[in-house]
């Protein structure tokens, strides 16, 4: 399947992809203040690409529990320093905004990003709009075949949408394990883009009392979503992620198991 990103078109059969994170915020859960100043954003987006990020997603505002929301112009004026700068550097890795906001979309797109990343599901319509203006790719919050039904995507723009079932976000642990134990339901109806890395699930799994401690359950998390489904997996640690996951591909590849999709 080619998942159609404006001026890219990412083959999402033939490996899982890797979506390194870039959070040009003060408060986000794992990681703010680290990459607030552009000069540490754009860094951090360079150390990802070379990690083998496959995409850069940028995000101005937090999403974590208790987070105090922004209008579009303070998550702009956080983003569009750095992205000016990514998109002209990373002329071949597209580059993701992280967003609620169609007005942050808009701008970043005309700015030369690729992919919006919509966290929220009121927004998604104006998102459609953009995504049919712009041909860019668009992820949005799915988790079920009736919440992908109600979206009423124009089989235009089918090519061009890859769902996430949104772990952590407003879910209790149970939920979230089940979610993630239905990824192949959804990959069926979608290509899937799976966030877990560093959230409160893999702290809860793990027991890990100690902050920056759960680097090996947020990998087995982003390998289990590969093998179960998971075309994209979003996430912090994009070096171990990238090398985990290019070894399980080997393994796989050499052994009778069936994976949800290649990894």
């Amino acid at each position: 399947m080619i998942w159609k990103c404006r001026n890219f078109d990412l083959d999402l059969s033939s490996a899982t992809r890797v979506m390194g994170i870039v959070n040009v915020t003060p408060d986000s859960f794992s990681d703010g203040g680290l990459y607030y100043k552009p000069a540490e954003a754009v860094a951090r987006a360079r150390n990802c690409v070379n990690e083998g990020a496959d995409i850069i997603d940028i995000g101005g505002e937090s999403t974590r529990p208790g987070a105090t929301p922004l209008n579009w112009q303070r998550e702009w004026l956080r983003i569009e320093p750095v992205l000016h700068i990514l998109v002209r550097e990373f002329a071949h890795t597209p580059i993701s905004v992280d967003t609620y906001h169609p007005e942050t979309a808009e701008r970043a797109l005309a700015e030369g990003a690729s992919i919006v990343n919509c966290v929220y599901p009121d927004p998604v319509p104006a998102m459609l709009l953009l995504a049919r203006k712009t041909g860019c790719g668009l992820v949005v919050p799915c988790r079920s075949a009736a919440e992908l039904d109600a979206m009423r995507i124009p089989a235009e723009l089918v090519r061009q949408i890859v769902i996430d079932p949104e772990i952590g976000f407003s879910t209790t642990r149970d939920e979230d394990m089940a979610l993630l134990g239905g990824l192949r339901r959804l990959a069926a109806l979608a290509p899937v883009c799976v966030g877990v890395s560093r959230k409160r699930l893999i702290k809860k799994l793990t027991g890990e009392k100690v902050g920056g401690k759960n680097l090996g359950g947020s990998v087995g998390a982003a390998i289990w979503c590969a093998m179960n489904g998971a075309s994209v997996v979003r996430v912090h640690d994009v070096q171990e992620t990238r090398q985990a996951l290019d070894v399980a591909r080997l393994l796989a590849a050499t052994t009778d198991f069936v994976p949800g999709t290649s990894v």
